[in-house]
This record gives C-alpha cells, structure tokens and sequence, in this order.
C-alpha cells in the first residue's frame, strides 16, 4: 500500500508538471504569435505608408515554409493525423521540433486561415515523447502523457478544459493499454485534471504579470429562442449540413490542387494568395477571433449576401491555406464561417436580426461540428466558448443531428 501510494504520487506529480510546462509553452507559443502579427500587419504598413508591404513578408514566408517542409517534413500534421500516429504507432517524432516549430508559427502570423490547435498539439506530443525517450520513469507512459498534453493544449486553446478532456476520450475505449494492466477512466481523468489545473494555473499567472497571449473568441451575451426560432431550424440544420458538405470538398479539391504541384511553388502562391486576401478582404484572415468580435455588433450594418459570401470564401480560404502549406488547425475558422452564415440567415428572414443572430449562429456552428467531429459533449462544451448556457440542449441536439446524418453518408459510401 505504501509503495502504490508513492508511485500515484510520484505519477501526480509529474502529470501535474507536464501540465504546466505545456501551459508555459502554449502562453509562450500565444505571446510571440500576437507580437509578431502585431509588427507584420500594423507596424509595417504605418512604417511603409502602404498596406501592399505586407506582400513581401506573406510571399517570402511562404517560400520559407517550403524550403522547410521539402527538407524536414510536412508539418504541423493536422489534430488527428497526430493522434492516429500516437495510437497507431505509439510514438511520435520530435527530431523535427525546430521545424514543427516554425511550421506552426509562420502561418499564424502571416495571416492563415487557420488556428493554432494542430501546430500546438504536434509540438506538446512531441515533448511528451521526447521526455518519454529521455527519462526513464515517463517512457512507459509516454502516450497516456500525449494525450493529456492534447487535452491540456485544446482546453487552454478553447478556454474549457472540458472539452479538452472530451476531444480526446468521448469514444474511445474504456481502457488504455499503454499503462502496466491498463488505465482505468477514473484515475485517466484525474490525471487530466491534475494536469489541466496546473496548465491554466501556469497561463493564469503568465497573464497576470505579463499580460493575456491570447483573448480567444468573444461570446454572445444571450440567446432567446421563440417559436420562430424553432421553425428556423428547418433552415439551420440543412444549412449546416450543406457547410459541412462544402467544407469536405473544398478539403479535398484544395488536397488534389496541391498534390499536382511543387512543394516550394505551391507554399510560395500560397503566402501571395493570403497577402493578397489580407490586403482585399481581411474579414476571411487569421482564425476569425478577432473579426468575430467586430461583426457581432455590426453585423446588421452588412448585407446578408456580403456576410454569407465571406463565411463561404472563408471555408475555401481555410482549406486552401490547410493544402497548400499554411496549416494549421480549422475549428476557430469553421465557428467563424458557421457564425457568419448564422447571421446571414437572420438577415434574410428576420426583421430584427440581432435578436435571433445568437440560436442562428449555434444551430449551424454545432451542425457542422457535430458533423466533422462526431463527438455531440465534445462539441457541446467547445461552444460554451461562445455562446450561453441556456444554449446547451439546442446545441447538443443539433450535434447529434449532425453526427447522424454525416455517419449515415459515410456507411453509405
């Protein structure tokens, strides 16, 4: 008895350190992103005098990434990628960790339509294993520890730690058998705990002192829902069924795209098309957080067809960025797009949009999620980030209804 409890606390405490210096690198990562965007898109052009200025860096950083992914890897992997290669491979390379770093870093500052969840995961997973290859009590652990480094990471990303807790487990197996006689849910989830805990207690005091890396996306004070609102769903639902759809072949047109040409060319067009977009339609750039927060207020001032027209470029925008170099993770992006076609739709029907933006923007971002994901508590608790608790049921109703039908699209293919 007393060996097993100095081991679950020797097992605590190390879990409980993993999760803070995985929280001290995400805040570290954060802050270095905010500043370097800060220098390219606002300090550049007032130094220069022309917003065009910005087509230099966005076009050099993109033959940057190519020389980097033609001699080092196609990095960052996306979230899932990396998760397979765990549990498939149990392992995961980190000899790479200065181009997995600058992989993940370049595109978020140059503007990319894409958030920093795939890059930041890769990079957490690859210390874990890296620890695990370098310190002989963690090496037996190493891909229980990765998957608490990828809960961690997306519940600070997200600003809930339970979904990042649910991103990993909701689905799986009831054990995990990377552990001496398996790990039960019990004792995996208080290690998530523990480590989750220390990760935001760690950002926590970093944004104390130093200031906050990242404000993540604005929410919506309220949502009312009225039987219109419930007859609104019949548009909601298929709406976000046909975003989704959009989403997949987008993905896969970009994918066929940027198979058919060199990787240095393709990256190198890449960075131009986003300094070009940056400089034409900036509402489709970067994750969407910061424009998010703009357009909840002013949205009504804007043409349904100008707001459902940017939600879609933003959707081609995102898997245009994902296959051609600039990637990175796409859930700020989608929440973005879903949010934007959410208000287009108010727009068209309602007389007094804003008040019904909040059940729109929910019904289409879960669908959609609910889709892709296929996790309806996952996605429930990532739109907490965004939307009230009043909205629970509809938006885990409406994660089920997508999961469903994209579950029953696939077993028909």
């Amino acid at each position: 008895m007393k060996e097993k409890i100095i081991n679950t606390s020797k097992l605590l405490l190390f879990t409980a350190l993993l999760g803070a210096v995985a929280g001290l690198l995400i805040w570290c990562f954060l802050k270095a992103v905010s500043f370097a965007t800060g220098l390219l898109w606002e300090m550049l052009p007032k130094v220069t005098g022309s917003d065009l200025t910005v087509l230099i860096p966005c076009v050099l950083g993109g033959l940057l990434l190519g020389i980097i992914h033609k001699h080092s890897g196609d990095y960052p992997e996306e979230l899932s990628v990396v998760m397979g290669r765990i549990k498939s491979e149990k392992w995961y390379d980190y000899h790479h960790m200065p181009a997995l770093l600058a992989c993940a870093f370049i595109p978020l500052i140059l503007g990319s339509s894409v958030g920093p969840e795939a890059g930041l995961t890769g990079i957490i997973a690859a210390l874990c294993y890296w620890v695990g290859d370098n310190v002989t009590y963690a090496k037996k652990n190493s891909a229980v520890f990765s998957q608490i480094g990828e809960a961690v990471t997306l519940g600070q990303l997200f600003h809930s730690p339970l979904f990042g807790i649910l991103e990993v487990e909701e689905g799986e197996d009831d054990k995990v058998g990377d552990m001496p006689g398996g790990l039960s849910k019990g004792n995996k989830f208080l290690l998530y705990g523990v480590s989750t805990m220390a990760g935001f207690l760690t950002a926590g005091v970093m944004d104390r002192f130093f200031g906050a890396a990242m404000e993540g996306f604005p929410s919506f004070d309220k949502v009312t829902v009225t039987g219109p609102d419930h007859l609104m769903l019949l548009i909601y639902l298929p709406a976000g069924l046909i975003l989704y759809v959009l989403f997949e072949l987008c993905e896969k047109l970009t994918a066929y795209i940027g198979g058919r040409l060199p990787v240095i060319l393709k990256e190198t067009i890449c960075g131009a098309a986003i300094g070009i977009m940056g400089i034409a339609l900036p509402v489709v750039m970067f994750s969407g957080e910061e424009q998010m927060a703009d357009l909840m207020g002013t949205f009504t001032s804007y043409s349904p067809y100008f707001l459902m027209a940017a939600a879609l470029i933003k959707i081609l925008m995102t898997a245009f960025c994902i296959n051609l170099g600039m990637k990175g993770g796409h859930f700020f992006p989608l929440i973005f797009a879903c949010t934007l076609t959410g208000f287009a739709l108010t727009g068209f029907v309602f007389a007094d949009p804003a008040s019904h933006a909040a059940f729109a923007a929910a019904a289409v971002t879960s669908t959609v999620l609910g889709a892709q994901l296929k996790k309806p508590f996952a996605v429930t608790l990532l739109l907490l980030l965004c939307f009230p608790v009043k909205a629970i049921p509809w938006i885990f109703l409406c994660a089920a209804f997508g999961k469903c039908v994209a579950g029953l699209s696939t077993k028909s293919e």
